[in-house]
This record gives structure tokens, sequence and C-alpha cells, in this order.
């Protein structure tokens, strides 16, 4: 006897043995066992998730010689029948193949005639929303009021290409992919029905690559069975599928959190030099970042069957939230730009050296913060990050400790990023003693004044001056004295004194009396011309 793949041979054949699609499963079932039949059935879904075999089951529902009913019984003729692909009562048309106007004329001529063995003539039409305009205008009529023997049932994975004239006339059901904790625990059925040895690690990672596919997932285990000689072994599923061990991920972070550069390259050689997929690599990196970010913020929102579940938290402690954001970030970056690198690798390594160049402690040693990148202020002091500074004389030497209520020079020291950073750029002093600071923010960024990004400053602050200090943050009207508001009035000055210069200049003074011009000063381009 020929062997018969595992997606066949296992495809459901009562709503029982469905997997994943209980809320349609349960309207389906009270409909039936109701008889509030419609003509029109819409099952929408990614590939893999059931569309068809709920079809299938549903004509068995129908057709079945023990009665309308919702648990059909599997054995009469009409069920095996549809089972085995071969009941004259159900039509299984694929769209994508038979979308013009004339196929469909076809189909709704035979459609008049009552069934020849069943109770009802069931038309599936998979895939519809390849149909032409035509062939679905042909069938609106038919399909809105059907003879009493016919029903549609169609399927799509695209309903917004469905023309809302048919959504109008269908029941739509929308089949959700898979779960991965359903798909390897049916796996984990099939390899225990087949007598087929596994491992567990070996599951999650074929759940994984069939992204929500039961399909899917039945034929990357037919494959892994084939790979493995009968076995299905979680390294050898990771050579089939080219999957990256996370252990190199986790790694690949304590590296990068670390700047140890030389670390980075080495795993990334690692990695090259066992073929792995550096797309797949960027893409499980992204999923770490995410598991790590929500560990920091919900730590019971870790699953508590990760094996890599202490890991996981002793990264998130280890790094800092804003670090996993910018970090999650350039992951999706890179991961985008693969297609235009020389090669993966080479697209993999630009993406882990971005993360070294624009981490915040990488940008708090070289000296060039964000506000002063931006700022075009080129006598900005450098930030010099990290040690307790001594108490100097106000006044003292240049790059010494500011004069108290010099905030915008007390920034441009401070050892803080990120959020904190913008919350010191725009606040301005109310009060500064020798043992607290009230700080004003304008309304508009009331948002800054959150306990986290007050704590991140008060920490910098204490660092800086060598002691702790009481930290107050409101929201408020400025007076203007802000580092943004000191940055924005030196560009305003720089942009009118470049106007006067260029006014003043005696050859631009004579094109304007030559061609009747005018100068235009930056952010007037559009202005209209002087009459």
């Amino acid at each position: 006897m020929s062997y018969q793949v595992l997606a066949r041979k296992w495809r459901p054949r009562d709503f029982a043995g469905l997997v994943g699609q209980e809320h349609v499963v349960k309207a389906l079932r009270h409909a039936l066992e109701q008889q509030r039949l419609h003509h029109a059935y819409l099952f929408t879904g990614t590939r893999g998730v059931g569309k068809t075999t709920l079809a299938r089951i549903l004509a068995k529902c129908l057709n079945c010689e023990t009665g309308i009913t919702a648990t059909p019984c599997g054995r009469c003729t009409a069920c095996a029948e549809i089972d085995g692909g071969r009941y004259v009562d159900y039509v299984e048309m694929d769209a994508a193949s038979n979308r013009g106007v004339d196929e469909m004329t076809q189909l709704l001529e035979r459609s008049v005639y009552a069934p020849t063995a069943g109770r009802f003539k069931v038309y599936m039409i998979d895939e519809v929303h390849q149909l032409s305009g035509h062939a679905f205008n042909a069938m609106l009529k038919t399909l809105e009021e059907p003879p009493a023997h016919l029903k549609f049932i169609l399927a799509t994975t695209d309903p917004q290409k469905v023309p809302v004239t048919v959504l109008s006339r269908c029941l739509q059901f929308n089949l959700k992919q898979m779960p991965r904790p359903a798909i390897v625990a049916h796996l984990a059925e099939v390899l225990s029905a087949e007598g087929v040895a596994s491992e567990a690690e070996a599951l999650p990672l074929l759940a994984r690559a069939a992204a929500g596919s039961m399909r899917d997932a039945l034929s990357l285990l037919d494959q892994a069975i084939a790979h493995g000689g009968g076995r299905v072994g979680a390294a050898g599923v990771r050579e089939m599928l080219g999957a990256v061990d996370e252990t190199y991920l986790m790694r690949l972070l304590d590296a990068v959190a670390g700047e140890d550069a030389a670390a980075v390259l080495g795993i990334a050689d690692e990695m090259q030099a066992r073929s792995l997929s550096f797309d797949a690599a960027l893409q499980d990196l992204a999923s770490l970042l995410l598991r790590i970010a929500l560990a920091q913020v919900a730590p019971d929102a870790v699953d508590a069957a990760d094996p890599e579940r202490e890991r996981v938290q002793a990264l998130a402690r280890a790094i800092d939230a804003e670090t996993v954001q910018l970090f999650y970030q350039i992951a999706l970056q890179g991961r985008g730009d693969l297609a235009n690198a020389p090669d993966e690798h080479a697209g993999f390594l630009m993406t882990l050296l971005r993360m070294l160049a624009f981490s915040p402690q990488t940008a708090d040693a070289s000296g060039t913060g964000q506000g002063e990148a931006q700022s075009g202020n080129r006598s900005a002091k450098p930030r010099v990050a990290g040690a307790t500074r001594p108490q100097e004389p106000a006044g003292g030497s240049p790059g010494g400790p500011p004069a108290r209520g010099d905030w915008p020079a007390l920034v441009s020291q401070l050892a803080v990023t990120g959020v904190a950073k913008e919350l010191a750029r725009n606040a301005e002093v109310a009060t500064w003693d020798d043992a607290a600071i009230e700080l004003v923010v304008p309304k508009a960024m009331a948002h800054l004044t959150e306990r986290g990004y007050c704590d991140k400053l008060k920490a910098a602050l204490d660092t800086y001056l060598g002691k702790p200090i009481r930290l107050r943050v409101t929201s408020g009207e400025l007076r203007g004295d802000s580092v943004v508001a000191q940055e924005a009035k030196l560009r305003e000055a720089q942009r009118a004194e470049s106007a006067r210069a260029v006014k003043n200049d005696r050859f631009v003074q004579e094109l304007v009396t030559l061609f009747d011009g005018r100068v235009v000063e930056p952010g007037n381009a559009g202005a209209p011309k002087n009459p």
C-alpha cells in the first residue's frame, strides 16, 4: 500500500477532531442542532487552518444518512465518499483555475437539478477571491436565493478581495491561526499514534516554523521523520530548519550588553560556520527581546514552562528597559535591510555593530549626547559619565561643577540618556538648594513627570553631585530657560545673523535691484512676493 502523508492521514473527520477553531465549531454545532441552516457560508483564514476540512465536515453533517447532525457517523456511504473525495453531490471547485464567468455559469446551470444521492448539493469554492468580477456577478442571484437543496461554502485567504455584495449574502467565520501549544500537543499525539520516537524540544521548533498552520506543521513533521531516519530529535530539526539555537542569541545579548565586540563577532562567525539563517536569527532575536521586555514589565507573563525562563529573567535584570526597546527596533530594521546587504552575514554583523554603536553606554562614553548632536552648538560641554565629582566653589575652572542654578550647564555634564535626558533638557529650575531641586516641564510634555524617568534623572544627579538629593518634577508654565529653549534661541539668533549677512551683501543687493527680486529667509519660502 502506498504511503499517505501525515497531513492527509490526520485530517480531522469530525468537529471533535478539529484543533484550535472552537469558536467556529460552537456556532456550527448550534446551527445544526437547531436546524438553523444558512444557504451560504464563508470561511476565511490563512493557509492550513482548516477551511477545506470544515467544508467537508459540514457537508457530511448535512448529508449523513443518520440525518442532519453535528456528529456525522463517518461510516455511511455519504460520509465515506465525502472523506474519499468522490461524493457526487459534494463539489469542490478551485477558483484559482476556474475563475471565469463560463465556468461559473456551467456550475450554476447544474445547481438547479435535485441531488443525485444526498439530501443537499454542497458546492465548495476554494480561494473564492480569485474569481473574476463577471464570475461574481453571475453567481450573485443564485447565492442570494438558491434552490432549497443547494448550499454554498466559500473559502478564502484574502476576504478583502471578496466583493461586499457577496459577503453580505454569507455567514462569515474567521478561522484563527493555530496557537503553538495546540500544534505541539497535536504533533505529540500524531507521533505517539505513529510510534515515532521524539524529543520534547523538537516539537516547539516545528510549531514555530509552521507559523500557525497545522498542515504546514504536519508536512514539516513528515520531513523531520525522514531527516532523522524515523526519529524526531531537536538537533536534527534545527539542522533541517536552519533554526538558531537560542543559546547563541542569549550569548549575543550578553556580549552586546557588556560591549564585548570581540565576543559578538566570534559568536556571529560560529553561526556562519553552522550555516544558520541570519534572517531567522534576527527574527528570533526580536522575539527574545520581546520576552525580555515582557519580563521587565510583567514577570508573570513569562511562560513557566519556558526552559529558558531563568535566563530571560536574568537578561531582563541586566539590560535596562530603554536599551531593550532600542535593540528590538534595531533588530527589526536590520532584518528589513538584509536584502540590501552585501550578504546575510554582513547584514547580520552590521545590525549587531549598530547595537553596540547606539547603546546608551557607548553613547555616554563617546561624550556626544543626543541633545548636543541635534543642537548644533559646537561650544557645548561634553558629558562625562561615571564617577562622583569633587565639589568646587561656584565659578570654578571650565569643566568643573556648574554654579547653582545653571541648569543647562549641569545637564550637559550629566550621565543620563533616553527619555530621562529629554526630561532634563526640557525642564527649568523652579527651586534649587543643597538638599533639593524642583523642576518644571511644559504642560504639553507632562508625561515626562512619570516616576520612572524622574528616578533615572535623580540617580544621575546623585552620582554627579556626590550626595543624595530630593527631586520634584511638575508641569506648568516655563520662562524659556530650559536647554531646549536656549538651543532654539541660539538657532534663531544664528539664522537672523545669517539673514542679515546675506541682505547686507553687496552682490546680493545688486541682484535684488537688477531682477526686482527679494531675499527669501528660511521658513518663508512660500511667502508671497513683495509688491
